[in-house]
């Protein structure tokens, strides 16, 4: 039930509220009291919180003596809830979008928090035009395959560079092999995500086990090329350790005071 809260909350409702609608589909009409007894609501603001939910037209009163109230039907509620967030989507699209100035492409963003992260990697991957570029993590690739896999679809170019399992594919798919993955997010803090798209914008991110995740996103056209090299440059290496061996590819840093430090982020010792 608490998923359905958090779902209604979305939508304009507070949790009493919630409570004393879901408490109404369940049993109806009934009186402020029995809501209140029903949902767990406060008795001393249940009719606070019913009063809100008849202006939103979620509940109206039935006459009687007391009385009591009865809840518009779930699916009511849903359609006028969509028709109305459309309707104010469709007026602020046109109002906000005309008052909108026009922006210098150096603009940098920040996002934080995993969930808003993901969200705008997706929205990246929605609005790609030419060709997608990605550096991916496997424990961040079921959040975004299916999105991938529908541009793979509409036969969109994508090439990744995953630091995972050689049985996941997405794309023109390079594995990162020429070190463990463990030695990156050891030197980095963290697992450091990129997606570029048409080579004009570029979101750069840190997954972490143990914090929240933060990316920035930008058409800086600086950061895009240094987003973009990086990835060609992993990419291109990754293939040359295919050639020579990850054993012979290994043993240049491992053993040279300079390069361990370079991979690592070390000093030799």
């Amino acid at each position: 039930m608490d998923d359905v809260y958090k779902e209604l909350q979305k939508l304009g409702f507070s949790q009493y509220e919630c409570k004393a609608y879901i408490g109404l589909l369940k049993t109806s009409p009934i009186t402020g009291y029995e809501i209140s007894k029903r949902s767990g609501v406060p008795r001393s603001m249940i009719y606070e919180v019913v009063g809100k939910l008849v202006d939103k037209g979620a509940v109206h009163t039935v006459p009687s003596d007391p009385v009591t109230y009865a809840p518009l039907p779930a699916k009511e509620l849903i359609d006028r809830l969509r028709h109305n967030f459309e309707n104010s989507f469709d007026y602020l699209e046109k109002k906000l979008v005309a008052l909108e100035s026009e922006q210098d492409v150096d603009v940098i963003r920040r996002i934080n928090s995993n969930e808003h992260v993901i969200a705008e990697m997706i929205d990246m991957i929605d609005k790609a035009e030419d060709e997608l570029w990605l550096s991916l993590w496997e424990p961040q690739v079921a959040a975004v395959k299916k999105d991938i896999d529908r541009r793979l679809n509409e036969n969109l170019p994508v090439f990744s560079i995953l630091f995972g399992s050689q049985e996941i594919e997405i794309g023109s798919t390079t594995h990162h092999n020429y070190m463990s993955p463990e030695v990156a997010e050891e030197r980095i803090g963290g697992r450091l995500t990129i997606v570029a798209k048409d080579n004009q914008e570029v979101l750069i991110a840190n997954f972490s086990p143990n914090t929240n995740a933060w990316a920035i996103k930008t058409q800086d056209p600086a950061l895009v090329i240094v987003a973009m090299e990086y990835m060609r440059h992993d990419l291109m290496f990754s293939e040359l350790v295919k050639e020579v061996g990850s054993e012979r590819a290994a043993a240049l840093w491992q053993h040279n005071s300079n390069l361990f430090h370079v991979v690592t982020g070390k000093r030799f010792n």
